[in-house]
């Protein structure tokens, strides 16, 4: 469902409960490339991503066009990126009950002072019931990069909400895939290389593949469906090779 014409933002249901939304851009050079943000709809829902600051209005009729946008109780990120949380103030404001939702790390050096309202900080393995739904918070720190860097687990749905894993270019038109996104990943990696490559990205990868995921929810491209612990090592190998 496309909610904003103009903006080309759109919304759609890729689990039980959890929607994509998402904004497709056009870079200088006529490439294009797309954001996405998910939002857990349950007693307590929960928004993952904020978006760019400038992208807040589309994104936030999209929220609303699912729910009411003030029910929000928590407006998540993985790590301090403007696409991550640069209008995590807006949230706050439309959403009074709602709390920034991040590890501890990001709470203590940034978003304790960042946001308008203090931060819920989540350790290694936490989780928060949502209602039906259940999520778990998984430090991952410079994976893909950031020392705040941690991911989210939906326990209930089997949905990873993976963040910078995985980005693909291109507008994303297409919301949940079963085809190959770990080919134009790597593509766009290979030709600017954003990931941290600490020692332990390895232990890392196959942490997170023993999630078992059955949906990776992506910040950039399509999200995909199958079996994620798979593709995650795949990933994991491809990381362990030289360029």
């Amino acid at each position: 469902m496309v909610t904003n014409p103009h903006t080309g933002t759109s919304v759609h249901e890729i689990a039980d409960g959890i929607y994509r939304i998402h904004t497709p851009i056009d870079f200088p050079d006529g490439s294009g490339f797309s954001f996405n943000q998910y939002l857990l709809v349950d007693d307590e829902p929960l928004l993952f991503h904020t978006g760019l600051r400038q992208m807040f209005a589309p994104i936030c009729e999209a929220v609303a066009a699912v729910m009411p946008v003030e029910r929000l109780r928590y407006v998540g990120l993985s790590h301090v990126e403007a696409d991550e949380c640069g209008s995590l103030n807006d949230w706050l404001a439309v959403a009074p009950q709602a709390q920034p939702l991040c590890g501890q790390v990001a709470a203590m050096v940034s978003i304790g002072d960042m946001a308008q309202r203090p931060p819920r900080p989540l350790a290694d393995g936490e989780m928060i019931t949502l209602g039906r739904h259940t999520v778990q918070w998984h430090d991952t720190p410079h994976v893909p990069h950031g020392w705040e860097c941690g991911l989210l687990m939906d326990l209930t749905s089997g949905t990873f909400f993976c963040g910078d894993l995985f980005t693909q270019p291109g507008h994303g038109e297409q919301a949940l895939t079963e085809g190959d996104i770990l080919g134009p990943s790597e593509g766009f990696r290979q030709a600017m290389d954003y990931y941290a490559h600490a020692p332990h990205t390895a232990a890392v990868m196959e942490r997170l593949a023993a999630l078992q995921p059955r949906t990776l929810a992506c910040m950039h491209g399509s999200a995909w469906r199958g079996d994620g612990a798979a593709l995650l090592r795949q990933l994991g190998q491809a990381l362990a090779s030289p360029r």
